[in-house]
């Protein structure tokens, strides 16, 4: 278990008193030893209002009564495969209030697909309903759409038509796709400053965006907008607590979602999203949280953020909730060029070892038994390893895969909350990939908010041993505010870690592109986001040849 004192950070503000409703929630089931996946759907319903799968649908509001522009979070599109692709919206003139300001009605949304912006060639179109029962999110799984190509798309309800958003499809799977250029992202903290990476990543000329978590922070924002420090607006206070129930989590969203760098992201490009622990709670490991309230009051949080997860990004029906319980990891193809495997390192993880926080590995986080990934996902990414024809194996996911001695000596601390506290299983996600015959391994990670470029070994502590791979973590759009290039520690990590060939402490995100010879890594940096509009540069640039892993700067 967790210590009893671990501090908060300073935007921290304790949950507010509506609380007891998931409190009498989780006695109501915990009396019955019934928190099944039904039962937790059902106690979410009972905690906060929700309609239960089955209640009469709500009326439909005549589309044309609304006044204002529907289409305020914007647009975005996801997870494209061969001959589909997940487009996503919201409606709701009033975002910052409960239901989005339309009193609990349900709204019929028109969508269109074409193969030029100008909607000249419209291949696809249809109808969807936006319902309260999911907070008037709108998904569409778009299919019978060619193989590899752009195409735009938009949304219409009565006399309001959202943005224009353009996305793609992915080759068809036996492609001998020729490049893939993409972009990691992670870790964007609304209270430490403007979504500028975001704006230039909007510019750039890439064909996916992987966000690999932290889309959200439960924390407060106070209202100037924490770091950004508004002058020309006040956030409403509902903002400022942290969030615990569904409607406090869908209004969060519906916060970040109207930033307009975060929304012109989302219409430039298709996004594959994961999560990682502030979607729901700082550090929770499985069924366990941070605090100590009861497993049962934690897993009606957990079900509420997972649900307002869902509803607010492009997934497909297949990876919607039950209760706490939601699907995230999957597989995703470019062709024979790359194969997508993309982690959920927290909802199936062990709790972290020696009260999480620093420890030099020990008995306790070595256990065999212990896992990142639980079993059955361990052996889903294994198995898939071994029927790959890709050339690349790209591995999306959440914290530091590779060893990350945190000080000099033998035995330095490591974070027990990555993958140095769960050694075991890292071995043994290893030891699958040299069965497999993967040859051309790249990791992908955020969380850390600074940018790190490793080559992964066979043995970390003996820098000659044989190179398994690649790790590039991308730093964090936001959190941390504006950073340095060259943080404290900074020669400390390099000399501890002779196989982290990079450190970067700046904002920005990772642009790589993947071709038939080799992958380039260049990392992306802005100056400042604590003050909008800053430019950005390449930091550093790095390629590791296909069949030769090891990272070689440019």
């Amino acid at each position: 278990m967790r210590p009893t004192g671990r501090q908060r950070p300073p935007h921290h503000r304790p949950p507010a008193p509506h609380g007891e409703e998931l409190r009498a929630a989780a006695r109501h089931f915990a009396r019955r030893r019934f928190l099944t996946r039904t039962a937790a759907a059902a106690a979410l319903a009972f905690a906060t209002h929700l309609p239960a799968a089955g209640a009469a649908a709500a009326r439909e509001l005549d589309a044309a009564r609304i006044t204002g522009d529907p289409f305020t979070l914007g647009v975005a599109s996801g997870d494209p495969l061969p001959h589909s692709v997940v487009l996503w919206t919201r409606v709701a003139p009033a975002p910052y209030e409960p239901g989005g300001g339309l009193a609990g009605r349900s709204v019929g949304v028109a969508w269109e697909v074409a193969r030029d912006e100008r909607f000249t060639s419209v291949v696809r179109s249809g109808t969807a309903l936006a319902s309260p029962e999911y907070n008037h999110t709108v998904h569409v799984d778009v299919d019978g759409l060619e193989p590899g190509r752009p195409y735009h798309y938009r949304f219409r309800t009565g006399s309001w038509t959202s943005e224009t958003g353009r996305t793609r499809t992915a080759p068809a799977p036996a492609a001998a796709a020729p490049a893939l250029s993409f972009a990691a992202v992670s870790c964007q903290a609304y209270f430490d400053g403007y979504y500028t990476a975001h704006r230039h990543l909007a510019q750039d000329d890439v064909d996916l965006v992987l966000h690999l978590g932290d889309y959200l922070y439960e924390y407060a924002v106070d209202s100037a907008g924490g770091a950004r420090n508004y002058t020309d607006r006040v956030l409403p206070e509902v903002f400022d607590r942290e969030t615990v129930t569904l409607e406090e989590y869908r209004l969060r969203y519906a916060l970040y979602k109207s930033d307009p760098d975060l929304r012109a992201v989302h219409a430039a490009h298709p996004f594959v999203v994961a999560w990682d622990d502030h979607e729901t709670e700082n550090n929770y490991a499985g069924g366990v949280p941070e605090d100590s309230v009861l497993t049962e009051e934690f897993l009606l949080r957990r079900a509420a953020a997972y649900r307002a997860y869902w509803e607010h990004q492009p997934l497909r029906p297949v990876q919607r909730p039950v209760g706490p319980d939601m699907p995230l990891y999957r597989r995703l193809h470019w062709g024979t060029l790359a194969q997508f495997d993309v982690l959920d390192t927290r909802q199936y993880r062990s709790d972290q070892a020696y009260g999480d926080g620093r420890h030099v590995p020990g008995p306790e986080s070595d256990d065999p038994a212990r896992t990142m990934t639980g079993a059955v996902q361990e052996r889903w990414l294994l198995d898939g390893w071994r029927a790959s024809d890709a050339l690349w194996n790209v591995m999306p996911q959440q914290v530091c895969f590779s060893q990350r001695k945190l000080d000099l000596g033998e035995r330095a601390p490591m974070s027990m909350d990555a993958w140095d506290g769960y050694r075991a299983s890292r071995d043994r996600i290893l030891a699958g990939a040299k069965s497999a015959g993967v040859e051309n391994l790249m990791v992908l990670t955020g969380d850390v908010h600074v940018g790190y470029a490793f080559d992964i070994k066979d043995d970390f502590d003996d820098p000659a041993s044989r190179t398994l791979g690649t790790e590039i973590v991308a730093t964090s759009v936001a959190s941390g505010r504006d950073g340095v290039e060259r943080p404290a520690n900074w020669r400390t990590y390099l000399t501890a870690n002779p196989h982290l060939r990079f450190y970067d402490g700046r904002r920005g995100y990772v642009r790589v592109r993947l071709d038939r010879s080799q992958a380039r890594a260049d990392f992306r940096t802005v100056s400042a986001v604590t003050t909008p509009g800053a430019p950005v540069s390449t930091a550093a640039s790095f390629v590791t040849e296909a069949g030769r892993p090891g990272l070689v700067p440019v």
